[in-house]
């Protein structure tokens, strides 16, 4: 479950892939067009919301094209495509706009998410943090409405037209472990340090990077590196926002970060067996296998959401 078109690759996009790969089903639910965003190449400057306005339909096919990189064929939009419009930072103008997906109302929205997981019937769904990460007003509405709609779609007398009721085995938060994202930092400001190494001239800093956490938080690492290649290629996708010169990248700020191919979750609903950190999101579930499975995230993913 992810809020915007590029959000998915670059916080699930080894984890994703590897489950396809692994024959789950995986899902992808986004819940906006993301019509707001800034735009990288100079060429597409144009699409922006105070020019043309057709960000939002581009992305659509920047996203189409990351998934199949990533092997994944479910993906939904929230409510159907742009039924929700992408909201900007906290305290701008656009949030309160009807539509906006902000300003929608959280039960509704849930209801929408709450049919596609009674039709999908997951075991595992993947969210962002209270705080969305790093505070965007739609990721935050994001992990509202997947919260909400996991705990109604359990409830029979919730809006029985909308399916049987389903009870998801296990919720994770997308997060980033500290000590892993510092190792990263230094490597890139060595790399840095050699010119012409880099297409980036500057580090972005650990408090840029959504979900970071103090170690232990951690509960989940999945190892992706073997799908490092289907991440990168899925980044590079989404061309408007991203721009990869791998082991890094850069939104439209232009600060570099590190990239992860493995990627790290904390369980927060759902059985965790000892107190090791788990490296399957599906691990303690009864009856799993390669053929059942199922995850839905996005950027929820399995059968995950």
């Amino acid at each position: 479950m992810h809020a915007h078109p590029d959000d998915e690759s670059i916080n699930n996009g080894a984890t994703m892939a590897k489950y396809a790969a692994e024959g789950a089903r995986v899902t992808l639910v986004t819940c906006t067009l993301g019509e707001e965003g800034e735009v990288i190449p100079s060429a597409l400057a144009h699409l922006a919301p105070d020019r043309d306005d057709t960000l939002g339909p581009h992305r659509v096919a920047e996203l189409a094209r990351a998934m199949k990189e990533l092997g994944v064929t479910d993906h939904r939009f929230l409510g159907g495509p742009g039924h929700y419009r992408d909201s900007g930072m906290m305290g701008v103008e656009q949030n309160e706009r009807p539509g906006a997906f902000w300003s929608a109302d959280v039960d509704e929205a849930a209801a929408h998410l709450v049919q596609v997981i009674r039709e999908v019937r997951p075991q595992v769904l993947v969210t962002y943090d209270p705080n969305g990460g790093y505070g965007h007003p739609d990721h935050i509405q994001a992990h509202r409405v997947a919260m909400r709609a996991a705990g109604l779609t359990a409830d029979p007398d919730f809006r029985p037209d909308l399916g049987a009721p389903w009870d998801i085995d296990k919720v994770y938060w997308n997060r980033v472990p500290r000590g892993v994202l510092l190792e990263g930092f230094g490597r890139l400001r060595r790399d840095l340090a050699e010119p012409g190494r880099l297409p980036f001239r500057q580090a972005a800093s650990v408090t840029d990077v959504p979900g970071v956490v103090d170690d232990p938080i951690v509960t989940t690492e999945i190892d992706g590196t073997g799908f490092a290649a289907a991440k990168a290629a899925a980044m590079r996708a989404h061309a408007t926002q991203i721009e990869v010169a791998e082991p890094y990248f850069a939104l439209s700020n232009k600060l570099a970060q590190p990239f992860l191919a493995t990627e790290y979750y904390e369980l927060v609903r759902g059985r965790r067996e000892g107190g090791i950190r788990e490296s399957d999101l599906f691990e303690g579930i009864p009856g799993d296998s390669c053929e059942d499975r199922q995850t839905f995230g996005e950027r929820q993913n399995g059968t995950a959401l």
